[in-house]
């Protein structure tokens, strides 16, 4: 089911304790281009059809990198990203937007999302895995 734009920004909102729906907007932007470079493939197009399309084309028209972004790594590219934003800050903001785009996918697709990533983002989208 795809989200209509406001409710998945009132969702990232919420999750962030956002002031305003622009600060929300912000780190969902930021978030999402960093992990469309990290999917491929039908995973990426599955997960995009279940976002509004303003956010699925950021995840389908991502920013490049060059290999896969460990956890840590990804939260201070996004800190890098937002403006005034510190790893603690960013790590809030990842997980609010990840945690919102993974209650927008089935677990089929959270757990094929999940192997394309290095592991540690399962706690970034706010569902730990079982070792």
């Amino acid at each position: 089911m795809t989200l209509r734009r406001e409710a998945f920004l009132d969702h990232v909102k919420e999750r962030g304790e956002y002031g305003t729906v622009k600060e929300a907007e912000r780190a969902a932007r930021v978030v999402l281009a960093l992990l469309g470079a990290h999917l491929i493939g039908e995973v990426r197009a599955q997960l995009a059809a279940r976002l509004p399309d303003e956010f699925a084309l950021i995840l389908l028209n991502p920013l490049q990198s060059a290999e896969p972004l460990p956890p840590e790594r990804f939260v201070r590219a996004t800190a890098a990203w937002i403006e005034g934003a510190t790893a603690q800050t960013a790590t809030w903001d990842v997980s609010a937007v990840l945690s919102t785009v993974a209650d927008t996918a089935d677990e089929d697709l959270l757990g094929q999302i999940l192997l394309q990533l290095p592991a540690g983002y399962d706690l970034l989208f706010g569902r730990p895995q079982p070792t």
